[in-house]
């Protein structure tokens, strides 16, 4: 009943919610938003389903006088619990398909966010180099400067000092 539902319910929203290079849009928020709902409705009729079916084990599981009647209602027990194990299994599933999405959407915007640190770590490596570049030429400027002033000074040949 549920495996119609689980088939697409994973793949499809996540891989919808990670191909969006430019963050959350419209479109990713609207398919959160129907898998939520998809999921919040897998739960409802997965809980009432083992409580239906639980409810009718008591309500079946007294000993009657009749041995026909005890057989036949020892089938129906049977089914009614193969379906709560049924709709246990459903909800054990939908458990780890909640822990795989909160994963893949976890490393999704994980691998978003270094990439945009890795983006604003580049432009700062470029700016640094650039201003370090300056800097040099800078420097190496005013050296030029200073060694001119250096050797034409009266300082330099200690004409100054007699």
């Amino acid at each position: 009943m549920n495996k119609g539902v689980s088939g697409g319910g994973l793949g499809g929203g996540a891989g919808a919610v990670g191909g969006s290079a430019a963050g959350p849009t419209a479109t990713a928020a609207a398919i959160a938003a129907q898998k939520q709902k998809t999921l919040l409705q897998r739960v409802d009729t997965d809980i009432n389903n083992m409580v239906d079916n639980f409810n009718f084990l008591v309500d079946v599981a007294r000993v009657s006088d009749q041995p026909f009647r005890n057989s036949q209602e020892a089938f129906q027990m049977e089914i009614r619990a193969a379906r709560v194990v049924q709709a246990a299994d459903s909800l054990l599933k939908l458990v780890s398909e909640l822990k795989q999405t909160a994963v893949f959407s976890d490393l999704g915007s994980l691998n978003q966010n270094v990439e945009q640190r890795i983006s604003k770590l580049d432009n700062l490596s470029e700016e640094t180099n650039t201003l370090v570049m300056r800097v040099g030429e800078e420097a190496a400027a005013s050296l030029r400067e200073l060694e001119s002033h250096y050797y034409s000074s009266l300082h330099r040949t200690g004409d100054s000092l007699e």
